[in-house]
C-alpha cells in the first residue's frame, strides 16, 4: 500500500479538529464540521473520484498484520476520550450563544458517533481482548454498548433476513427504521445474552450478563464526568447529562443511518423454511469513493466486510458485482434524510440489481 493510502487514514482527525477550531474562533465557525462533512467532502469525493485499487493477495497477509493500521485506531480511542473530557469542560463553562451550542451540537458527534463509532465497529470485530476492550469503551461514550453483541452476534448472521433489526426495507423511509432498529436492536441484544446465560447454566440476570453491565456504564460515565465538573465548578452541571445523552443519540443515530444506507432493501435467497443462502459479496450496497473511504477506515467496501468480518479495514477489497451506492455515504446521509429523494433514487438502484442478479442466477 502507498505511502500516500497510509498518511490518507489519519484523515479522521481532521474532523475533531474542526470542532475543537470552530469553537474557539466562535460563532458560526461552530458549523464548520457539518459543513465540511456533508459539503466538503462529498464535493472532494466527486473530483477525486473512486479507488480501485485493492492489496494484492499475496502482500495482503503482511499489510493485515501491519501494526501501523492499527495505531492509527488506538490512537483514535484515547482521542476520543480527551476529546469528550473538552467537551464537557466547554459544557460546563456554559458560555457559548445558542446559535453556537447548537453548531457546536451539531459536530460533535461526528466524532463520537460518525468516526468513533466506526473505529469501535472495526475493533469489536478482532479476536484480540484489547483491540475488543478499545470497541465497548468508545461504544460506552455514545450509550450504545449493546452494538458490540448485537451486530456481531445477531446483524452477521441474520443481515438481509426480516430477523436483522438493522436491515432496511424496501420503502421504509429512515425515520421508521430508526425507531425500529433502535429498539430491537436493543431487545435482540437482551436475547443474545438470556441465550448465552442458559447455554452456560447461569441465572438470565447473572452478573456475567453483560447487557447488565452495558446498560450501566454510560450511566456510570455520564455521572462520574458530571460529578467531577460539578466539584470543580462548586455546583451541580446538569447540563453535562443533557450534553452527554444529546450527543450520544446524535451520535448512535449517525451509526443507524449508515445501517440503513447499507443494507436498503438487500435481501438474501430464502433457500428453506427460516433458512437462507450463506452471506456473500452481493448482500451490501458500497461505495468506492477514495476520500471518504479514508474517513470511515474502509467502512464502505461493506460487502467484503460481510463476506469476512474479521478482515481488517487496510485489505478489505473493492468488489465491482456488488451493489453500488451512487456516492460516499456523507452524501447518502443526506438523501437518507428525504425519502421521497431516496426512494426515487434508490429503489430504482434496487430494482435495476434485483433484475441484474435474477439474470445471473438463470
Amino acid at each position: 500500500m502507498s505511502i500516500y493510502k497510509k498518511i490518507g487514514f489519519f484523515s479522521a482527525f481532521i474532523i475533531p479538529s474542526l470542532v475543537i477550531g470552530g469553537y474557539y474562533m466562535g460563532g458560526i465557525w461552530n458549523f464548520i464540521t457539518v459543513i465540511f462533512v456533508f459539503v466538503c467532502i462529498p464535493i472532494i469525493d466527486a473530483l477525486v473520484g473512486k479507488d480501485g485499487e485493492n492489496v494484492e493477495d499475496n502482500v495482503l497477509p503482511i499489510i493485515a498484520e501491519e501494526f501501523y493500521y492499527r495505531f492509527v485506531l488506538y490512537i483514535w480511542v484515547y482521542m476520543q476520550f480527551a476529546f469528550l473530557i473538552w467537551g464537557c469542560s466547554i459544557i460546563a463553562n456554559q458560555n457559548m450563544t445558542i446559535l453556537e451550542y447548537v453548531g457546536f451540537m451539531m459536530g460533535f458527534p461526528l466524532v463520537t458517533g460518525g468516526v468513533g463509532i466506526t473505529v469501535a465497529h472495526e475493533l469489536g470485530h478482532k479476536k484480540s481482548t484489547l483491540e475488543r476492550f478499545y470497541a465497548k469503551s468508545l461504544l460506552m461514550t455514545t450509550c450504545y454498548m449493546h452494538f458490540y453483541i448485537e451486530h456481531n452476534r445477531g446483524h452477521h448472521v441474520h443481515v438481509g433476513t426480516p430477523k436483522d433489526p438493522a436491515t432496511s426495507r424496501k420503502g421504509e423511509h429512515f425515520y421508521s427504521f430508526w425507531i425500529r432498529t433502535v429498539r430491537d436492536s436493543y431487545l435482540s441484544a437482551w436475547r443474545l445474552e438470556f441465550e448465552r446465560m442458559q447455554k452456560k447454566g447461569l441465572a438470565k440476570f447473572s452478573l456475567q450478563n453483560d447487557m447488565i453491565w452495558f446498560t450501566l456504564a454510560p450511566m456510570l460515565l455520564c455521572t462520574l464526568l458530571t460529578m467531577i465538573f460539578s466539584f470543580y465548578k462548586g455546583q451541580v452541571i446538569w447540563d453535562i447529562p443533557l450534553f452527554f445523552f444529546i450527543q450520544s443519540i446524535l451520535g448512535f443515530s449517525l451509526l443507524e443511518a449508515v445501517n440503513y444506507i447499507e443494507h436498503y432493501g438487500i435481501l438474501r435467497k430464502e433457500i428453506a423454511p427460516n433458512k437462507y443462502e450463506k452471506v456473500n459479496t452481493l448482500h451490501s450496497w458500497n461505495a468506492n469513493q477514495l476520500i471518504s473511504n479514508f474517513f470511515l477506515f474502509q467502512l464502505q467496501r461493506h460487502s467484503d466486510h460481510h463476506a469476512f468480518a474479521h478482515k481488517r479495514y487496510q485489505v478489505l477489497k473493492h468488489i465491482e458485482e456488488s451493489p453500488q451506492l451512487p456516492a460516499g455515504y456523507p452524501s447518502m446521509i443526506l438523501m437518507a434524510l428525504v425519502p421521497p429523494l431516496w426512494f426515487k433514487v434508490m429503489d430504482r438502484k434496487l430494482e435495476d440489481w434485483e433484475k441484474a442478479r435474477q439474470i445471473a442466477m438463470v
